[in-house]
């Protein structure tokens, strides 16, 4: 069941749906409301085929694609084989990700936000720091 505050924000989409997807760097889905997964199957679709690497990166970015809604109710029924690949077991985080929401098992959420592995001061410095255009972003 999807909070009514994030219910209200995805209004605009529910009637076009969404995509439900693996995300590529993660343990967690991905829901797309069907204009950003159109905007991005636009860019895929520029990829040449005969490209082998182009080929197998398409199979495995779009390896288990499910069309999903949110019915009335607010809810959204995730298939099985997504919530094996994302291992959710009981509670979920729903995380923004600009324009797309991540859906989490709780505690890998937790783990991935603690950033043992991370020192998140030097990553916001390389990703948004050494900005060479002029929107600010690197």
């Amino acid at each position: 069941m999807l909070p009514a505050p994030l219910k209200k924000q995805l209004a605009v989409n529910l009637q076009d749906g969404f995509v439900l997807k693996r995300s590529v760097f993660q343990t967690c889905l991905e829901l797309y409301p069907m204009q950003e997964w159109n905007l991005m199957m636009e860019k895929i679709n520029k990829l040449n085929r005969f490209v082998k690497k182009n080929n197998d990166f398409i199979r495995r970015f779009t390896a288990g694609v499910k069309v999903v809604e949110i019915d009335a109710l607010g809810r959204l029924l995730v298939p099985k084989d997504l919530v094996v690949f994302s291992r959710i077991s009981k509670d979920i985080v729903l995380s923004s990700a600009v324009n797309i929401i991540e859906i989490w098992d709780k505690d890998l959420y937790e783990k991935s936000i603690a950033g043992d592995d991370v020192d998140f001061a030097d990553l916001a410095e390389d990703v948004m720091g050494k900005s060479n255009d002029d929107n600010g972003i690197s």
